[in-house]
């Protein structure tokens, strides 16, 4: 598959402080990415520069092999053949789904744009609704309505810049799978950004972890679940908790838990300290175990619960387990660790 979009060395700044440094970015035809990170991380920043509203401090952004900008200098937002979609829909509000839909359509008879605008609305799921204005529309069908619009000019790759912060989880979920199929059927390639890792692993197929203005790890979904490039990464996504250990040969550790081995060799010497990655699917309640935790808290989930479990150590960990082996706070509960994948990191201490 041809690469469409090449991000090298991306460097911006405001004023004299650095908000992106030494991106790098490869995204396929008809792909789908995200880039995950905390508020203040460069995220939103990459997508404006891609977009054309940031200017660049230094590397080089491409598009379908053509320079889109530089240090120099770049080509204005209009001749980039990238749509964007905003957090606030920023919609016309004077104007009907319809309309605002076909409002980036240019050159085309009345009739043409108003059978584009139908065909898109269909699309994104609001057949029928093209005569609404946005404020007789709900939050997510005004987003539908800023997503139809984006496509509309037939963009080769779609910004969309925290697309779903603003409506509930459910709706969330529905919106991004809908969105995600309406790309799919167009071969239109997407780059979302989001602090939200489950929205992120739901739309993206590559992911991308920005933390302080670097891009830490891109990849799918899984390997960054399970082999996450950095400690950053490991604590940042997923659910865990770090356990300190001794490393007694290169894919074993020994622990508060007892002695743990995994399916990943490390290289440092033994005897090293390191700390294991346990997330709370690595650790099943176990009545013989000798090691016990104490309850100090639980999140009932229907089929199962997550608990925060105290070791004698002051060590705390997540165990995820059926809901019906119900443990109160308090109560104290035997473990033992199971671990299929085996994260481990130096200690810096």
């Amino acid at each position: 598959m041809e690469t469409l979009l090449e991000i090298e060395e991306l460097a911006c700044s405001y004023g004299a402080e650095p908000v992106v440094d030494g991106l790098n970015l490869h995204l396929h035809e008809g792909g789908i990415g995200c880039l995950l990170g905390p508020s203040g991380c460069g995220k939103t920043t990459v997508l404006r520069a891609i977009a054309g509203l940031e200017p660049l401090r230094g590397g080089r952004i491409a598009l379908e092999g053509r320079t889109l900008a530089t240090a120099a200098g770049g080509l204005p937002p209009d001749r980039r053949r990238v749509g964007m979609v905003f957090q606030d829909y920023a919609l016309f509000p004077h104007l009907t789904a319809a309309e605002n839909v076909a409002f980036g359509l240019k050159g085309l008879s009345r009739r043409a744009r108003r059978e584009n605008a139908a065909e898109l609305l269909e699309l994104v799921g609001l057949t029928g609704l093209g005569e609404r204005y946005p404020h007789e529309l709900s939050g997510g069908q005004q987003q539908r309505v800023a997503v139809a619009r984006a496509l509309a000019p037939a963009p080769c790759l779609l910004l969309l810049d925290e697309p779903f912060s603003n409506l509930d989880v459910e709706l969330r979920e529905r919106l991004g799978q809908d969105i995600r199929a309406a790309l799919k059927s167009r071969g239109i390639a997407a780059l979302f950004v989001t602090h939200d890792q489950q929205e992120a692993f739901l739309l993206g197929e590559r992911v991308g972890v920005m933390h302080q203005g670097r891009l830490l790890q891109w990849d799918t979904p899984y390997q960054l679940y399970h082999e996450p490039a950095g400690r950053f990464v490991a604590d940042f996504i997923g659910e865990g908790r770090f356990l300190a250990g001794i490393l007694r040969a290169p894919d074993t550790v020994e622990t508060e838990l007892g002695t743990i081995r995994g399916n990943v060799a490390y290289s440092w010497p033994r005897g090293a300290r390191v700390e294991l990655l346990l997330r709370p699917d690595d650790l099943v309640p176990d009545p013989e175990s000798p090691v016990q935790g104490t309850v100090t808290a639980r999140a009932f989930r229907g089929a199962e619960t997550l608990y925060t479990l105290r070791l004698p150590s002051a060590t705390e960990l997540l165990m995820l387990a059926p809901s019906r082996q119900d443990f109160a706070t308090g109560a104290t509960v035997g473990l033992r660790a199971v671990v299929d994948h085996f994260i481990a990191f130096r200690d810096a201490g």
